[in-house]
């Protein structure tokens, strides 16, 4: 039988609040006839939160669990929870009670209108900490839509509702699950929605992290839009500009060349000799790291590894009438 949800929640060191939890999304579930499966990734807990999944999931035949042998990050427990995901309808929420399973039924709605691939929430008033989270949760959001063009207020919510075929055509891995619906535009899902959740206060336990996932998020926005753009032909980049920066040191030393004839004087007394010199260094170190890269990209195992959305008669099939 198909499913109509699958609710995924990757957690660590959470065993207070999965019994909570997972109360709160049967009662909404049933409430609203959902056929559904709720898949709990323990991403290497150090408490006893594999033991209760184990317990739950004895009085909860809808849970499934996935136990990883040492920690790995929320974005590996995302992605093998999305590898193990049957709905129709795919929701992310974390297991610190601070996503309401309340909101389930709005975004499930919200994917079944047909009209959003993926709907995000917006913790539009926060409990957390205004100057340790709020401030630069904003800052990081403001980055993020400028460099991405996607407008969402809070890209990082973990309460986020996928149609099935977005979380099977997408990878997530490092610390990627803060830009997922980056990575899901890049995937050909452009319709990207958002929705105002609901944001609980902390039940239980303490965040699991800190300032420098701010740091690294930016870093991995940059990796992200590198990649997309480039990773199939990385000298279209580090080609462009090696060949500009070795083409400006060239003309730079014809002009010191050209002066030294015409007015006299030596070339290496001149800053600008060395600026030159320096420019054209790294612009053939810039050329040759663009044709290693691109030796790299053509010998990988998925260069030509593409998601096709439909297929029309590919296979040969004999014609019986005749052409006319």
């Amino acid at each position: 039988m198909s499913l109509d949800l699958s609710i995924v929640v990757p957690l660590y060191n959470e065993e207070e609040s999965l019994p909570e939890l997972m109360s709160w999304i049967h009662k909404v579930c049933t409430e609203h006839q959902y056929a559904y499966e709720v898949i709990m990734v323990d991403d290497g807990s150090k408490d006893s939160s594999w033991e209760v999944v184990q317990e739950l999931s004895r009085q909860y035949p809808a849970l499934k669990g996935i136990k990883f042998q040492r920690n790995y990050g929320k974005s590996a427990a995302l992605n093998e929870g999305f590898k193990a995901s049957s709905g129709k309808v795919v929701i992310t929420m974390d297991a610190d009670l601070q996503d309401s399973p309340d909101e389930i039924p709005e975004l499930v709605q919200m994917i079944r209108s047909d009209e959003y691939d993926l709907v995000s929430g917006w913790k539009k008033v926060r409990y957390d900490n205004a100057i340790t989270k709020n401030l630069p949760s904003k800052l990081y959001n403001g980055v993020n839509r400028l460099v991405s063009g996607i407008q969402l207020h809070d890209m990082n919510c973990g309460l986020k509702a996928y149609r099935r075929k977005v979380v099977k055509s997408i990878e997530v891995y490092g610390e990627m699950h803060r830009f997922i619906p980056v990575i899901a535009k890049q995937a050909g899902f452009p319709r990207i929605g958002e929705k105002v959740v609901q944001h609980r206060p902390r039940k239980y336990g303490v965040s699991k992290f800190g300032w420098e996932r701010f740091i690294n998020g930016f870093l991995d926005l940059l990796s992200i839009q590198f990649i997309s753009r480039f990773g199939k032909k990385p000298m279209h980049f580090f080609g462009f500009w090696g060949t500009a920066a070795f083409l400006v040191g060239f003309l730079i030393t014809l002009y010191l060349i050209a002066s030294k004839f015409f007015f006299e004087g030596s070339l290496i007394n001149k800053p600008a000799f060395y600026i030159a010199l320096t420019t054209m260094v790294l612009g053939t170190q810039f050329f040759l790291t663009g044709f290693i890269a691109e030796l790299v990209s053509r010998s990988s195992s998925d260069r030509n590894q593409y998601l096709v959305e439909e297929t029309l008669r590919l296979k040969h099939q004999p014609q019986t009438g005749e052409n006319h």
